[in-house]
């Protein structure tokens, strides 16, 4: 049975990255900085929480790291681990950096002395084309980072390729544009916004207060995307790779796709900070906007192409934007009618 350690276990992507090995037969260990299971809630909801084996380690401690490495063995490594909020990215620069940029170093260091032939995917990101050089983006496009998050995930996706190429290593880097789903969490715009409306609907708040509109974005569903990081590891030979929908769609237009899920009638009112989305019904504001949400370097639009993804790994995304968006909505509102129905309301977003 082929061992495979994901780090960032709590998250989304690791949560169904487990459900994908699991499937294929692997034995699955969950990387986990923190005690106790109250974050476990995605695994929960996917009924695999007692299937992962969960192994406490943190990419900041590299005498942890490589107690894990050498005690597991594993034959994959899936590095999801991350400081991943880009707006915190520039309040805590330095955590960032050492996180998602040192602690790659680290992995890739502790897997070369102790676990060589282990196969290794870096979760590289499309933050990483910030200010994009080309539209759309592939893996050719010069990266521009605009934030503490991008540039320490560029040094990740660097050292990886720099790891693999100096020790011949099977070290991939999976350069992923924003996948979202029902376990996304709370502090991403799409959450935000699909929650948000379910608790809107069922009369538990008023209303949503974003950032930046107009900004752009390739959508897709999180569960396709797993698929492509696992087809990585499983070709002859590793490289990079962008998974994308090459479809771009706004802030805005998310907003409007998920209200209209959700069987409201709205319409927009204003320009810049002053604009709101009013329910047409009752004329109530259901969004309104606040400087407090932009960032301090906007990143305007991303859009990537995934054509090198198709050609050798055989990967596509199948899940429309309008689709993931009514998905997301649906799943929100029936967990806010359970969590109004038992009185329980988890700040997560997710039931237990």
């Amino acid at each position: 049975m082929k061992k495979a350690l994901i780090t960032g276990i709590r998250g989304q992507d690791g949560a169904y990255l487990a459900q994908l090995l699991l499937e294929k037969g692997c034995e699955v260990y969950g990387a986990d900085r923190r005690s106790g299971d109250s974050g476990n809630w995605r695994l929960k909801e996917l009924g695999i929480e007692k299937d992962v084996k969960i192994v406490y380690m943190d990419l900041l401690e590299l005498t942890n790291i490589m107690r894990v490495i050498e005690k597991i063995k594993p034959d994959e490594v899936y590095n999801l681990a991350a400081q991943s909020f880009v707006q915190t990215a520039f309040e805590q620069p330095i955590l960032t950096s050492d996180i998602d940029a040192i602690g790659v170093l680290r992995l890739l260091e502790t897997i070369r002395t102790i676990k060589p032939d282990a196969k290794f995917y870096q979760a590289s990101s499309s933050e990483m084309f910030g200010r994009v050089q080309e539209t759309p983006q592939t893996e050719k496009t010069p990266f521009y980072p605009r934030s503490p998050y991008g540039v320490s995930k560029l040094f990740g996706h660097w050292i990886t390729v720099n790891y693999r190429e100096s020790y011949n290593m099977f070290a991939c880097s999976g350069i992923l544009f924003n996948h979202e789903s029902p376990l996304r969490g709370l502090e991403f715009v799409t959450r935000k916004i699909t929650y948000g409306i379910a608790r809107i609907k069922y009369g538990l708040r008023d209303k949503i207060v974003l950032g930046n509109l107009d900004s752009k974005r390739d959508w897709g569903f999180a569960k396709e995307y797993v698929e492509g990081m696992w087809l990585m590891l499983q070709q002859e030979g590793p490289d990079d790779y962008v998974l994308a929908t090459n479809e771009a769609h706004s802030v805005k237009e998310f907003v409007e796709n998920a209200f209209k899920a959700a069987e409201y009638s709205i319409a927009w009112e204003g320009e810049g900070v002053n604009t709101k989305c009013i329910d047409k019904k009752t004329g109530k504001i259901l969004v309104e906007i606040s400087p407090e949400f932009y960032r301090p370097a906007e990143v305007d639009i991303l859009i990537g192409d995934p054509s090198k993804a198709k050609e050798k790994l055989g990967w596509k995304p199948v899940t429309k934007f309008a689709d993931l968006v009514g998905i997301m909505v649906e799943a929100d509102l029936e967990k806010v009618g359970m969590e109004k129905r038992t009185g329980y309301f988890n700040e997560t977003g997710g039931n237990r």
